[in-house]
């Protein structure tokens, strides 16, 4: 790589934000083909970066139907990770949550009168056949009454800034359930962030059998009646990468879809709002698979080595240098056939004159490659920097006179 110190940049520093404001290009080219969709509304985002790379209708407001659930296991994930041994601790499904008093056409894991079954079981339920009895026997575990748990998820959601989003139950089936492409995007990368093991423990198994012998009482141990399910996520079959998350379908909504895919060091979330009725599951499926296609020839996540950074002249100061330390992350998305080779640069305010506090940003630290500039970090003090003593700044304000002529 290679450094520079630049003494042109202006006084004042231009910030850059860690998320890019949606709709924002990463420098490079135009494409022609950007995937045409049949859903009503959809966001690609890199998950490392926050950097929304395609989106149509971001911000319209559609039910999530069973996206809703990846809150409700979030909520539930979050109270395990303070004590662990809640996951397999035996619980007895209240009669709220039996399969037989949900709303018709729910999805089931068909939990029943008599059973024993555990955290662990339910969470695969929610995740893998989508039960709405799952989610209800979740949100008891967790609150005295259903309304009292979706009070907790909207309290998280607006904790996170989700702020067009809001959430009636835990587990989709109500039209009262909102939320946008936009919005849920940010949840699925917190909510990947927070919960990376998901992924692999819930999101991407195929198959879940329910009840089985252990669950159900001993009269019945011989013919428990297992249903086998299917990972209601046919994309984790037909597209190279993909591990979660989750779909949902109401009429209210049509068909959606929250999915993430990795390849190698890039990892992407697209969520897809409001595939139509008709045929909607083969349409939002073909949308994910455009969009993932599209998103992995175009872009990539890019993670640069830390820099070593040269501690800058202080002029008028009790030190004559400070250190410097970057204010965000240096990962940042890139065009696919961009930053290879790689270097770096330092633009810094000059002159830099005490006192300074900690934390002051002084400058940039800028990446790029042979075609131009591609991401910048603010630099910051690490310090505090103090005023020197009369003679100190006196003999420093001498020295830049001279410097300037």
């Amino acid at each position: 790589m290679r450094c520079r110190y630049s003494k042109k940049l202006p006084f004042f520093i231009l910030l850059v934000f860690f998320v890019l404001p949606l709709g924002a290009q990463v420098p490079g080219r135009d494409f022609n083909d950007v995937p045409e969709l049949g859903s009503q509304a959809a966001v690609v985002m890199d998950a490392v970066t926050g950097t929304f790379l395609y989106s149509k209708n971001p911000d319209e407001v559609i039910p999530p139907a069973s996206l809703t659930k990846l809150m409700t296991m979030h909520l539930a994930l979050k109270a395990i990770k303070a004590k662990p041994a809640l996951l397999d601790e035996v619980i007895v499904p209240p009669p709220e949550s039996w399969a037989v008093n949900q709303p018709p056409r729910s999805s089931l894991m068909f939990l029943a009168n008599g059973q024993r079954t555990s955290l662990r079981e339910l969470l695969l339920g929610l995740a893998i056949p989508s039960g709405n009895d799952a989610a209800v026997a979740v949100a008891l575990q967790f609150a005295p009454t259903v309304n009292a748990f979706a009070e907790m998820m909207n309290s998280e959601a607006r904790a996170l800034g989700l702020v067009n989003t809001h959430f009636d139950e835990p587990s989709g089936i109500s039209e009262f359930n909102l939320t946008t492409a936009r919005d849920f995007a940010h949840f699925c990368r917190f909510y990947i962030r927070t919960h990376p093991e998901t992924l692999e423990e819930y999101h991407s198994v195929r198959e879940f059998a329910y009840p089985r012998a252990e669950n159900v009482a001993e009269v019945f141990r011989s013919r428990p009646g297992t249903i086998v399910q299917y990972n209601r996520n046919r994309l984790l079959e037909t597209v190279e990468g993909v591990d979660g998350l989750k779909t949902g379908y109401i009429d209210e909504s049509g068909h959606n879809i929250a999915l993430t895919a990795k390849r190698g060091e890039t990892r992407f979330i697209a969520v897809i709002l409001g595939a139509p009725l008709r045929g909607g599951e083969q349409i939002r499926n073909e949308d994910g698979r455009r969009l993932m296609t599209w998103a992995f020839d175009n872009y990539k996540t890019v993670f640069p080595l830390s820099p070593v950074l040269e501690s800058p002249r202080v002029w008028k100061g009790k030190a004559n240098y400070v250190n410097l330390a970057t204010r965000e992350p240096l990962e940042f998305t890139s065009l696919i056939d961009r930053a290879a080779p790689l270097y770096y640069r330092t633009d810094l305010v000059d002159p830099l004159i005490a006192p300074i506090p900690g934390g002051s940003p002084v400058g940039n630290l800028i990446y790029y490659d042979d075609e131009g500039e591609l991401y910048r970090v603010p630099l910051v003090t690490v310090e505090e920097i103090e005023a020197g003593g009369f003679f100190k700044r006196l003999f420093d304000s001498i020295r830049l006179f001279f410097m300037k002529r």
